[in-house]
């Protein structure tokens, strides 16, 4: 059974600051971004392995723990898993409760996981470096994305601004990334905000994975911050064909995009971008 309960602590604290503006100091309060460490477990057999320990902003677990499993490859789909819960049965302290997540799988034994090393502990910015990735994607057995999906240029540049509309955390606190996923005529599908830009894009996908709404190889994906080698994999694995951001690309994220024929945007930033690879997705004028 899947029912996530409100995590703790909140996506947001109160903290006191002291406001400096033209040298006059003034005592007041803000509010941050909250990150806590979430500690992703699979289960199977009666056995259980931690796969994953990495830095987010509470809220929406599930979704991350689930798109994270996914994205990885740890899971074909929805119908690999029997159930995903918080550590609620007294083993560990209950201030971390709310900090392990539990995903129940429907085989008998674990997965091969070794695969997952890498990320057993992660920062909220961290990513992945090394041409290797690229050959380790194709051994997944990741074909490149069909070209059916088009969208106007103009469409393009009006994605930021619907991004920034619906995020409700960001407005509060100015510390968030945004990962959000719309038609190929700007609709927002799903919004998913977290301090780390990949963990936002699990959450997003792994939302798209418990509605049952993969492939999503009719949508676009924005995130803020850069395209990393980390935010394209995850692109294609939901199969999803353009990806933009408002800041630059890496070396790697081009190379897959050019080889698996994704559309990678960045510098999205008024109703200018740059288009690095996949160009024939982009209706222009």
């Amino acid at each position: 059974m899947i029912d996530e309960r409100p995590a703790r602590p909140g996506s947001s604290v109160e903290a006191r600051i002291v406001a400096v503006e033209d040298g006059a100091m003034t005592p007041r309060f803000d509010r941050l971004a909250t990150e806590e460490p979430l500690e992703i477990r699979v289960r199977a057999g009666g056995a259980s392995r931690t796969v994953a320990i990495t830095m987010r902003t509470p809220g929406n677990d599930f979704e991350l723990a689930a798109g994270f499993l996914y994205n990885e490859g740890v899971i074909d789909g929805i119908e690999a898993v029997r159930g995903i819960s918080y550590c609620l049965d007294g083993s560990v302290d209950r201030d971390q409760q709310y900090n392990i997540v539990n995903v129940d799988l429907a085989a008998s034994v674990l997965p091969a996981l070794d695969a997952l090393e890498r990320h057993f502990t992660m920062s909220s910015a961290c990513g992945v470096c090394g041409r290797a990735q690229l050959q380790s994607l194709e051994l997944r057995g990741l074909a490149p994305l069909g070209d059916e999906a088009r969208i106007e240029s103009a469409t393009v540049t009006a994605l930021p601004a619907r991004l920034r509309a619906a995020q409700g955390i960001f407005e509060k606190t100015g510390g968030l990334h945004a990962a959000g996923i719309f038609t190929l005529t700007g609709e927002l599908v799903v919004l998913r905000e977290d301090v780390g830009r990949h963990n936002a894009l699990d959450k997003a996908i792994g939302w798209a994975l418990l509605q049952k709404r993969l492939p999503l190889d009719a949508c676009a994906l924005l995130v803020s911050g850069r395209s990393s080698y980390e935010i394209v994999q995850k692109a294609l694995v939901a199969r999803i064909p353009i990806v933009c951001s408002v800041s630059a690309p890496s070396s790697l994220a081009v190379d897959v995009a050019r080889r698996f024929g994704l559309t990678l945007v960045g510098f999205l930033r008024g109703e200018r971008f740059n288009v690095y690879a996949g160009e024939a997705r982009i209706r222009g004028r």
